[in-house]
C-alpha cells in the first residue's frame, strides 16, 4: 500500500510540474512584441458588445498666445463585428453658426484604405478625405483625421515597453506602429492602466521621430458595468503650442441606431 502511494505522489507531483512548467515557459518567453500586442488585444476585448452609443460634447481649440474659440457638438457612434472592417462614427457641428451643419463621416477599415467624408453646408456638398491627406488636421483642431478612426488592434504593430506608475494608476507602457499608408506619425507610446485596460496617454510621434502632441484622458465613467469612456480628452501639440480639449456628456449606450443612420447619404440632412 504504501508502495502504491509513493508511486502514485511521485507521478502526481511529475504531473504537476510539468503543467507549471508547461504554463509558465511561454510567458517567460514572451517578447516585447508578443506583450505589447497581448495587452492592445486585451484592451480590445474589454470593450467589445457596446452595440451603439451618442453623446454631446464641447470642443476648445487654443493657439499659442492662449486665445480660445468654442465648438458645440454630437457624436453618434456604430460598433462594427464584420471582419476586415472596424467602427463607423459620425459627428455633427451645432455651433457657432460659421460651422453649424458641418458633418463628418468614418468608417475605420482594417486592411485597405480607410472611408472619411466631410460635408460643409457653406458648399453644400460631400467632400471624401484622401487617405493621403489623413494626417491633415481636423476641422482646425490638433486632432487628426486619422486620430479619430477607432483604433483596431490589425492597424497596428506593437512594442512592450516597461511597467511604470501613472498617478493613481499602474500603467502598461507599449509602443504601437501604424501600419496603414500615409500615417503622419512613425509611432505611438500608449500607457494603459493594469486594472481597466483604458488608455490613459498617448505620445504621438511624427515622420522625423520627434514628439509633436500628447492626448491625456481624464474623467473615465464606467458604462453598462462594463465599458469606460474618458469624459475629457486634452490633445497638446508640443511644436506649435496650440492645444484642443473634447469635454463630454454622459454617453447613452444601445439607443437602436444602424448601419442606415452612418452612410454619406445621411450627411446632408444630419441636423
Amino acid at each position: 500500500m504504501t508502495k502504491r502511494f509513493s508511486k502514485f505522489t511521485q507521478s502526481t507531483f511529475i504531473a504537476m510540474l510539468s503543467a507549471v512548467v508547461l504554463f509558465t515557459v511561454p510567458a517567460l518567453a514572451e517578447t516585447p512584441e508578443e506583450k505589447g500586442r497581448a495587452i492592445a488585444v486585451e484592451m480590445d476585448r474589454r470593450d467589445l458588445g457596446w452595440n451603439d452609443s451618442v453623446t454631446k460634447l464641447t470642443m476648445v481649440l487654443s493657439n499659442a498666445q492662449g486665445e480660445t474659440s468654442t465648438r458645440e457638438l454630437r457624436l453618434e457612434s456604430l460598433e462594427v463585428s464584420e471582419k476586415g472592417s472596424g467602427d463607423k462614427s459620425l459627428t455633427i457641428f451645432d455651433r457657432p453658426r460659421d460651422v453649424e451643419g458641418t458633418a463628418f463621416l468614418s468608417h475605420t477599415k482594417i486592411s485597405e484604405a480607410d472611408d472619411q467624408w466631410l460635408y460643409l453646408p457653406a458648399l453644400k456638398r460631400v467632400k471624401r478625405i484622401s487617405s493621403a491627406n489623413k494626417s491633415g488636421p481636423f476641422m482646425g483642431s490638433e486632432f487628426a483625421y486619422e486620430d479619430l478612426l477607432s483604433q483596431e488592434v490589425e492597424k497596428y504593430a506593437y512594442k512592450w515597453l516597461r511597467d511604470e506608475p501613472c498617478g493613481e494608476n499602474e500603467c502598461f507602457v507599449f509602443e504601437r506602429y501604424p501600419l496603414y499608408e500615409n500615417s503622419g506619425y512613425t509611432r505611438q507610446i500608449v500607457w494603459t492602466d493594469k486594472a481597466e485596460y483604458r488608455p490613459m496617454k498617448i505620445e504621438f510621434y511624427d515622420r522625423k521621430e520627434s514628439l509633436l502632441k500628447t492626448l491625456v484622458y481624464n474623467d473615465y465613467n464606467q458604462y453598462l458595468n462594463q465599458y469606460w469612456r474618458g469624459l475629457s480628452l486634452v490633445m497638446e501639440n508640443h511644436q506649435t503650442g496650440k492645444g484642443t480639449i473634447l469635454t463630454f456628456e454622459p454617453y447613452q449606450f444601445q439607443v437602436g441606431l444602424n448601419e442606415k443612420d452612418f452612410t454619406s447619404n445621411r450627411l446632408k440632412r444630419a441636423r
